[in-house]
C-alpha cells in the first residue's frame, strides 16, 4: 500500500503504518496522530528530514522539536537521565508527558532538531499509531503538532489537510485522546504545562516549579508568546457574546459552541482546539471564549488560550 497521490491520506491499518514507514525511511514526512495532538513526524536523525518539517509548518528554526521513541532504553540512547527525570518516566510513560535531559555525544540526532541546544525534548507516546509507526520505522521520530506554524494544533485528520495543504501525507486513526499538547518539563521545572498536571508532578518529585511563560531564549517546543492561535481575533474570559462574535461556552455560559456544559475540565481540554478550529471557520469575523477555570489541567487550558490571544 501506499498513500494516494490525490489526497495522501490512509486510515490506520497495518498497510497504512508500513507505507508510512517507508515514507519516513525515503526521508519524508508524515502527520500521525498521537494522544495529544496530531504531529508532523520524520526521522529525527536525518537532517533533510527534519527540514521538511520545518518546511512545511513555516516553523522557526530556532523553535526545538520533540523526539518521540518507543521506549525507556531508546530514551536512555539518546539523553542522560537522572533519579527525577528517571521517576518521571516511570510514573507517566507512555503519556503526555515531555522531559529536556541533556544530549548524549552519541545521539546522533540532527542538530536542527534540537535547534544546536546540548538538550533534547523526549517523550514516549501511548497512542497505538505513533507506537506503531515508531516500531515499524525503527528511527526516533521527531514530530512537532501537524499545522503551520503558530496555528490552532490540529486534533483530527481533517485540520492538517486544512491547515497543510494537499501534499502531507497523514494517516487517520480518528481524533485524538487529550486535545492539549504534552507536559514539557526539565529538572522539576514545568516549562510547558499539558495533561500531566502540576499537581501530578508534585506527587513524583515534591516541589515543581512554573518556568516562564515566554521567555527570552527559547529552549523547548511550546514557548513562544504567541503560539495556537486562529486567524481571527480572540477575547478570553467572555461570559456573553457582542454581535459580532463566535462565542465558545463552558459550563453555565452558553455559545454557539462549548468546550464542555457540564464544566468538566478534562472535557473542556480535549475539545478545545477542536471547538477553535469550527469558531476560526465560522462567519463570525470576532471570537470570544468563556472563563476556564485554572486549577488542574485548566492551567494547560489557560496557557494554550494566553497564546492563542497574543498577537
Amino acid at each position: 500500500m501506499r498513500f494516494p497521490d490525490h489526497d495522501p491520506t490512509l486510515a490506520f491499518s497495518p498497510p497504512a503504518i508500513r507505507a508510512a514507514a517507508d515514507a519516513i525511511a525515503a526521508g519524508g514526512i508524515v502527520a500521525v496522530p498521537t494522544e495529544t495532538v496530531y504531529g508532523l513526524a520524520a526521522d529525527a536523525t536525518d537532517a533533510a528530514a527534519v527540514a521538511r518539517i520545518y518546511a512545511a509548518k513555516g516553523r522557526p528554526s530556532f523553535n526545538p522539536l520533540i523526539v518521540h521513541v518507543p521506549d525507556l532504553a531508546a530514551a536512555r540512547a539518546l539523553a542522560e537521565f537522572d533519579a527525577d527525570a528517571l521517576a518521571l518516566a516511570e510514573a507517566f510513560w507512555p503519556g503526555p508527558l515531555t522531559l529536556v535531559r541533556p544530549l548524549r555525544k552519541d545521539a546522533g540526532i540532527a542538530s536542527l532538531v534540537t535547534a544546536g541546544l546540548d538538550t533534547v525534548a523526549i517523550r514516549l507516546p501511548r497512542h497505538r499509531a505513533m507506537q506503531a509507526l515508531l516500531a515499524a520505522s525503527g528511527r526516533p521520530l521527531a514530530a512537532p503538532s501537524a499545522n503551520a506554524s503558530g496555528g490552532i494544533s490540529p486534533t483530527r485528520a481533517a485540520h492538517v489537510r486544512a491547515s497543510l495543504g494537499p501534499a502531507v501525507p497523514i494517516l487517520d486513526d480518528g481524533a485524538t485522546e487529550a486535545g492539549l499538547e504534552s507536559t514539557i518539563v526539565a529538572g522539576r521545572t514545568i516549562l510547558r504545562p499539558g495533561p500531566v498536571t502540576a499537581a501530578m508532578l508534585t506527587q513524583v518529585l515534591g516541589d515543581v516549579e512554573q518556568g516562564p511563560q515566554a521567555p527570552a531564549i527559547v529552549t523547548a517546543p511550546g514557548q513562544l508568546a504567541s503560539h495556537y492561535a486562529p486567524r481571527k481575533p480572540l477575547r478570553l474570559n467572555a461570559t456573553q457574546a457582542a454581535a459580532d462574535e463566535w462565542l465558545i461556552g463552558f459550563g453555565a455560559v452558553k455559545g454557539q459552541d462549548s468546550l464542555s456544559a457540564s464544566g468538566d475540565p478534562v472535557e473542556a481540554a480535549a475539545r478545545l482546539f477542536d471547538a477553535l478550529h469550527r469558531a476560526d471557520a465560522s462567519d463570525r469575523p470576532r471570537l470570544a471564549i468563556a472563563p476556564i477555570p485554572i486549577e488542574g489541567i485548566g492551567h494547560a487550558i489557560n496557557d494554550r488560550l494566553r497564546r492563542a490571544a497574543t498577537r
